[in-house]
């Protein structure tokens, strides 16, 4: 990958499309709309021309915007090209910009040059992966407080009074018998470490909530064999994912299914049914149903009768469970209030909206924040515990030398999350997730 290079790729979505977006970035972006247009547009003013061959053979009509750098999205000159969305147009638009010596850009490329270019930092950049992959409300809210800057923000003020502290700490280390220097600096330079420290715990307590946002929540159909496991999530999903059958042991590996519930991701699996067996098959797939609810954010244990939710050997003592009792309809079973949490019936749909409501209560409540500032990665968490403990071992050290090396690693741990300490072995992970022309 070479940034000296000029690219080009298609931007916008799968053809044939209404409109399609070709986006270039690079030193010769000018030359090559010279060679398209016949001239360069005004800078940012969407203007209608003419897109020809080397030859003058019209391509098609369509709408020009010219970004000189660094004012632009990558930081250096770029152009979008929008015109119509068919296969052959776009196609003869790329073949021309190819001849014209522009590469076609690597995954992620743009957003790489963004922020080699100061752009971008790489909590920004994550954030605008995840906002492309957004499907629901709350990872939209998640991913733009990223992507804009909001957590960038959080860390930069965090990291300017960790060097605010590295300096005066220094400043007694070397001008000690000075006057302008007072010895007594210390006391308040390490309480505002210490109140930093509990801050960024806070901080890190967060990440479970970021990770159900982001990755949904986990809930897990289990229970007897013909409980109505696979009916249920049919119901949920309102559409036919699992088969169903009267037959024990219809279901024997784990399905799954995405749904959007009050703005949160929910992730819904349906198991094998739980029971001692000996068939080779149905015994795997309740070995997979055992493994699927150790990971449970939470568990509905299903019951066709009074007494049947007695497998809790199969269920982690810290995961939440709703027992629900089903075939409801059926005359010839009676229920006591007492013997289940909900009561349902996937035929006539009765205690469904009951469920849906018990499940949102499981889901966090965000109502009224404004924010979501919160480490949604794994390598966020990582580095902001490094710095939590290296904040630590400078609090309980005793001399100001170790005291400072501890607020230095704390420094360059949260500097690896923006992307400004040594992050070079990231790049390459990080801009992979991103599709082609961004």
């Amino acid at each position: 990958m070479l940034f000296t290079d000029t690219i080009y790729a298609l931007s916008s979505g799968s053809l044939p499309a209404g409109v399609a977006v070709i986006r270039m970035s690079g030193p010769a972006t000018a030359d090559a709309v010279m060679h398209l247009c016949g001239s360069v547009p005004p800078a940012r003013v969407a203007t209608l021309r003419t897109i020809r061959t080397r030859n003058g053979d019209a391509l098609d009509s369509g709408l020009v915007i010219y970004f000189p750098g660094p004012a632009s999205f990558t930081g250096e000159d770029c152009c979008e090209l929008h015109v119509h969305g068919g296969r052959a147009v776009v196609n003869a638009v790329l073949d021309e910009l190819a001849a014209h010596g522009l590469r076609h850009a690597e995954a992620g490329e743009f957003s790489r040059r963004a922020f080699q270019n100061g752009k971008m930092d790489l909590v920004e950049v994550e954030g605008l992966a995840d906002l492309i992959a957004a499907e629901t409300e709350m990872q939209r809210r998640l991913a733009v407080e990223q992507s804009g800057g909001g957590q960038s923000a959080l860390y930069a003020g965090w990291a300017q009074r960790l060097t605010h502290a590295r300096a005066m700490i220094e400043a007694e280390l070397d001008f000690a018998d000075e006057d302008d220097v007072p010895g007594s600096i210390s006391a308040s330079i390490w309480a505002d470490v210490e109140k930093l420290r509990v801050e960024i715990d806070a901080h890190i307590a967060k990440a479970g909530l970021a990770e159900i946002i982001r990755d949904g929540l986990k809930i897990v159909i289990a229970g007897e064999p013909n409980a109505g496991k696979s009916s249920l999530l049919n119901a949920l999903a309102r559409r036919d994912i699992a088969i169903v059958t009267e037959i024990a042991g219809t279901t024997r590996d784990v399905l799954s299914v995405d749904l959007s519930l009050a703005g949160f991701s929910v992730k819904l699996f349906d198991t094998a049914g739980l029971r001692e067996t000996e068939e080779v098959v149905e015994r795997e797939g309740i070995r997979r149903a055992r493994e699927v609810i150790a990971h449970a954010d939470l568990v509905l244990l299903l019951s066709e009768k009074p007494g049947g939710f007695q497998v809790h050997e199969a269920l982690p003592e810290d995961v939440a469970v709703i027992r629900v009792a089903t075939k409801i309809d059926r005359p010839d079973v009676k229920w006591a209030r007492r013997d289940a949490d909900i009561f349902l019936s996937t035929i006539t749909g009765e205690g469904i909206a009951a469920l849906l409501r018990a499940l949102q209560a499981h889901l966090p409540a965000l109502a009224g924040n404004t924010s979501l500032s919160m480490p949604s990665r794994k390598r966020h968490v990582d580095c902001l515990r490094q710095a939590s403990a290296a904040l630590e071992r400078g609090l309980a050290a005793d001399g100001l030398e170790i005291r400072a090396e501890q607020l230095r690693i704390a420094s360059d741990a949260l500097g690896r999350i923006t992307g400004r300490v040594d992050v070079e072995n990231l790049l390459d992970v990080i801009f992979s997730e991103f599709c082609i022309g961004k």
